[in-house]
């Protein structure tokens, strides 16, 4: 559905990466070049450099996410229309209140983060994984133990984020189904069910119970990955500061490791969230296919 797309997408994002090791380099000579006395001229023309790169890199992103917006709204709409056009197939007399209730989940509300996965399905782990490979390596190239420290201090959330995300997975796939089943009781019962202490109300209050575990697992994990951040920062500061007094590396060095770390906070929580959405939407999928193979049995043969 998306080959042809993901393959500009692919593009676009080893473009945007790529790009964004630049600034790094022109921030270590300017602040390098201001503490040995460089010209006004040299700052001024790094600076001017900055700007421009940086002009150039969010312009490339912004086409970037313009796109993959188009495809995952194309896929959406692929989606739902096939969705649509296979139980339309199903004859009245075939048609009952359960089937009716799937169907309306199946395709006002699952189909859409399905879709809207594939717009990022490719290019997203590309440029987050781009920009981490990228970054390290051009810190590696400054100082390899300053590197190190700072890849150590990221390493420990290689064991908690896929443990973590499992438990949120387990709760979204239960939460599809509930809701499911409150869909089929608003069509099936005369009165939606809703009345308080009834099955539904007991369906909403599980999908509610769900809901603030997914949100404890997420926030959490979220904090976690925050204060590793902070830890990193903190242990380049510190080595960094070490190195500066015996005179071993620059101040330069020090503000590139800096922005360097901030640079790839943002595209590692991505990558988090990229791999959430692709474990959850693995899950979701799953689901959409065993009821339509389940919808599919009710209809002519």
């Amino acid at each position: 559905m998306s080959a042809f797309h993901q393959l500009w997408l692919a593009l676009l994002s080893t473009a945007v990466f790529a790009a964004g090791i630049v600034p790094l380099e022109l921030q270590r000579r300017i602040v390098n070049d201001a503490f040995a006395g460089g010209t006004i001229g040299q700052i001024i023309g790094l600076a001017v450099a900055y700007v421009g790169v940086a002009l150039g890199s969010g312009l490339l992103k912004l086409g970037m996410n313009v796109y993959r917006g188009y495809v995952s709204e194309s896929v959406v709409l692929w989606l739902r229309v096939a969705l649509l056009n296979r139980f339309c197939s199903i004859p009245p007399e075939c048609r009952v209140p359960e089937t009716e209730g799937v169907e309306i989940s199946l395709i006002l509300d699952e189909a859409e983060p399905i879709g809207s996965f594939v717009g990022v399905s490719v290019s997203e782990p590309l440029l987050g994984g781009g920009i981490l490979v990228s970054v390290f390596a051009y810190m590696a190239y400054l100082q390899p133990w300053m590197a190190l420290v700072a890849f150590a201090v990221f390493s420990p959330q290689f064991v908690f984020v896929p443990i973590m995300q499992g438990a949120i997975n387990r709760r979204v796939g239960q939460r599809i189904v509930i809701l499911r089943r409150v869909s089929i009781g608003i069509i099936a019962e005369p009165d939606g069910g809703a009345a308080e202490g009834s099955i539904q109300g007991e369906r909403l209050v599980d999908a509610f119970s769900l809901n603030m575990g997914i949100f404890t697992l997420k926030f959490s994990m979220n904090f976690l990955m925050n204060f590793m951040h902070h830890l990193g920062i903190a242990a380049t500061l510190g080595l960094g500061g070490y190195y500066v007094l015996k005179g071993e590396t620059e101040f330069g060095t020090i503000v590139a490791f800096i922005s360097g770390l901030a640079q790839i906070n943002d595209p590692w929580g991505d990558l988090v969230s990229w791999f959430r959405d692709l474990r959850v939407t693995a899950t979701k999928y799953d689901l959409i296919v065993k009821a339509t193979e389940a919808l599919n049995s009710t209809a002519p043969q």
